[in-house]
C-alpha cells in the first residue's frame, strides 16, 4: 500500500495478538468491506491483521482503497509457500526412494519389504487392483494434469467401486483445469457423492495414491512405467500429511473458483498463469505446473494480453503486477517475465 505502509512497531503497538489471528475489530471491518465493496486504506492502520491474513488487497484503480478477498482465496494464498515446500520434500523423498530401489532385490525375501519396485504398467495396475480390493477405510489420490485417458478412467471406476464396496471413502485432488475435462466429469457422475469428495488446486504434487494409510504408490520414472509401492509406516504417514495440506488449500469441486479480484475479467486458471509469469516462469514451465498443454497456456496468455491491453510481454508483466491479478505479493516478490517467455 503506497502511502499507507504500517510499520512493525505500529502493528505490534496496536495489536498484542499474533499475526495469524483476526481480532474482533478486524472481523467487523472485513464485514463492512464486504458490504461496501471496499474500505479506505487508512482504516487498516488499527487492524493490520487483515493485511497479514491476506483478506484485503489494494484496489487496482486506486490504492488509497482496499477491497475484500474471499476467505478461500486468502487461505490458498497463505498456504502456497507451505505447499511448495512440501512438494519439494516429496520430490526429494521420491528421488531418494528411486536411488535405493536397486537394493530392493537384495531383500526380496522379506514379505514386509518397505519399498517395492513395480516395473511396467501391468505390474502397477495389478498392485493397485489388489490395494483397492483390500481397502476398507480410505483412498486418497492426487492426480496432476487436466485430463485422463478414457481407458484409464474406466479402470479407475472399477477400482473405485471395488474400494467403495468394502466401505472405503474416496478423496481425489485434481488441478483446476480438470474441472473442464469431459472424461473426469463422466467419471465423477458414475461415483456416488456419498462415498467421494473431490477438490481442485492450482498445483499439485506428482501422482500419489494412498490406501488406508497403510500403503502408498508414487511414480518412479517420468513416463510412469515404473512405480514405487511404499509400506514403511513413517514414510506413508509423511505422505498422508502432504496430502492433507494439499487438501486444505484445494477448492471443493462444486464450489466456484475464486476470481483474481472483485469484478476482474479473468478466470482462476488465468490468475494462476499470471502469477507464474510474474514469478519468471516461461510458457512450458507454467503449462507443466498447471497440468495444461503449452498451446492452451499460450491461449490464456493471449486472452490476458487482450484483457489488459498489453502491447508486449514486458508490458503485460507490468500490468499484471499493477492490476493485482498476479496476487497480493507479486509486486514485491516478482522477478518479471523471463526473457523470451
Amino acid at each position: 500500500m503506497r502511502g499507507h505502509q504500517i510499520t512493525t512497531d505500529e502493528a505490534n503497538h496496536a495489536h498484542p495478538h499474533g499475526s495469524r489471528t483476526l481480532c474482533d475489530p478486524a472481523v467487523r471491518l472485513y464485514e463492512e468491506a464486504v458490504r461496501a465493496g471496499r474500505i479506505p486504506a487508512t482504516a487498516l492502520e488499527s487492524v493490520p491483521c487483515l493485511i497479514d491474513m491476506a483478506v484485503v488487497h489494494p484496489d487496482p484503480q486506486d490504492d488509497t482503497w482496499m477491497r475484500p478477498v474471499p476467505p478461500s482465496a486468502a487461505l490458498a494464498h497463505l498456504l502456497q509457500p507451505l505447499t511448495r515446500e512440501l512438494d519439494e520434500r516429496l520430490q526429494l523423498a521420491a528421488a531418494l526412494s528411486r536411488s535405493l530401489a536397486p537394493l530392493a532385490g537384495v531383500a526380496s525375501a522379506d514379505p514386509d519389504l518397505a519399498i517395492t519396485v513395480l516395473e511396467g504398467r501391468p505390474a502397477i495396475e495389478a498392485a493397485l487392483r489388489e490395494a483397492s480390493a483390500s481397502a476398507t477405510e480410505q483412498v486418497l489420490t492426487a492426480q496432476p494434469g487436466s485430463n485422463r485417458p478414457l481407458n484409464g478412467m474406466r479402470w479407475a471406476i472399477t477400482n473405485a467401486r471395488t474400494a467403495i464396496g468394502r466401505g472405503a471413502q474416496l478423496r481425489h485432488i485434481y488441478q483446476h483445469p480438470a474441472r473442464y475435462s469431459t472424461n473426469i466429469r463422466d467419471y465423477l457422475a458414475q461415483i456416488s457423492p456419498d462415498h467421494l469428495q473431490v477438490r481442485t488446486t492450482e498445483q499439485t504434487v506428482e501422482r500419489l495414491i494412498i490406501f488406508d494409510r497403510d500403503v502408498a504408490f508414487i511414480p518412479a520414472t517420468p513416463d510412469r512405467t515404473m512405480a514405487l509401492q511404499l509400506r514403511h509406516p513413517a514414510l506413508v504417514a509423511y505422505l498422508v500429511q502432504v496430502y492433507e495440506v494439499l487438501w486444505a488449500q484445494a477448492v471443493p469441486f462444486a464450489q466456484q473458483l475464486p476470481s483474481a479480484a472483485p469484478g476482474a475479467q479473468v478466470t482462476a486458471v488465468q490468475q494462476s498463469i499470471a502469477r507464474l509469469l510474474v514469478e519468471g516462469d516461461v510458457d512450458d514451465v507454467v503449462a507443466r505446473k498447471l497440468g495444461i498443454s503449452v498451446r492452451t497456456c499460450r491461449s490464456h496468455i493471449s486472452k490476458l494480453t487482450q484483457t489488459l491491453g498489453a502491447h508486449s510481454r514486458t508490458h503485460l508483466g507490468a500490468l499484471l503486477v499493477r492490476s493485482g491479478i498476479a496476487g497480493q505479493d507479486a509486486g514485491t516478490a516478482a522477478k518479471g517475465p523471463a526473457p523470451g517467455a
